[in-house]
């Protein structure tokens, strides 16, 4: 039987690009969207390879509901693959972030990872009467789950938080033979920019660090539309569920050597000064 694995998050950006680069690897691919047009897309742009699976990443029932549709899709067998790769990104210095935004945030980037996990780790090799080799679980993270960005806070806790439930998660799982492993790209090239640009963060004029916003604002998004475009990660992606000893953890960073290695080895304070030169954070 074809390999079918889930990706959450189908519909635009990097869980589109996995979708494109599995597809044509062979794979079958149950897509997460949340809206009935963007499943008729999926199933227009890539036909019987895509089955979409209809629901919002935070809603439990509907996920549960999933899980059962691809359950009889299988028909006995196991999933060979789980992408939590659904996700959102909110903006904003933490002194003045709603906490309800705050709160949302990690709802869907670090709560509803581990719903979705829960729900198909039985089809992944927990349940034990399945047909076939345990599945693997890919976990997309970004640069922000090793080094925080200034107004990117929410963003980073929860990323943070995803490699730490990931790291203790394929811990866990080494009793069932199913593998966790961390996908952490940095800038890609979707359309999350676009909305990015898009975002109102006039709320922060007033503060003191109105200047700053903007700079950071303006800086993210010309290096993210200059990024990789969203297929590197999805080859990255289908490298992790196919090799035979994957790494834990894969860095997809555009100029590796200024946006991940340095600021990964350089003491932190130093990295601190860095960011406030560049951004006009150092005290007024």
């Amino acid at each position: 039987m074809m390999k079918s694995v889930v990706v959450t998050g189908a519909s635009t950006g990097i869980g589109w690009g996995t979708v494109n680069v599995l597809t044509q690897k062979g794979f079958h691919v149950f897509g997460s969207v949340r809206r009935a047009e963007d499943a008729d897309r999926l199933v227009a742009e890539f036909g019987d390879a895509v089955t979409p699976l209809q629901f919002d990443v935070t809603d439990a029932p509907a996920i549960a509901q999933a899980a059962k549709q691809v359950r009889e899709h299988l028909n006995g067998d196991t999933l060979f693959g789980l992408v939590n790769n659904a996700g959102i990104a909110v903006a904003g210095p933490l002194m003045h972030l709603p906490v309800d935004q705050y709160r949302f945030q990690m709802e869907v980037n670090l709560i509803s990872p581990l719903v979705v996990t829960q729900a198909f780790l039985p089809l992944l090799g927990t349940d034990r009467t399945l047909n076939g080799a345990p599945g693997r679980i890919i976990n997309i993270s970004s640069v922000g789950g090793k080094i925080g960005s200034p107004f990117l806070g929410a963003y980073s806790a929860s990323k943070h938080g995803l490699e730490g439930m990931s790291e203790s998660l394929r811990r866990e799982l080494m009793l069932y033979g199913i593998d966790v492993i961390i996908v952490g790209p940095g800038p890609i090239a979707t359309p999350i920019w676009d909305k990015a640009a898009k975002l109102d963060l006039s709320i922060y004029d007033q503060t003191d660090y109105a200047t700053a916003t903007k700079r950071l604002s303006d800086y993210a998004i010309n290096r993210g539309r200059q990024g990789y475009p969203p297929e590197r990660v999805g080859e990255v992606v289908w490298k992790a569920l196919t090799v035979a000893k994957p790494r834990t953890r894969y860095a997809i960073v555009p100029q590796p050597l200024m946006n991940w290695i340095l600021p990964s080895l350089l003491p932190k304070r130093w990295v601190d000064k860095i960011v406030a030169d560049r951004f006009d954070l150092n005290r007024h």
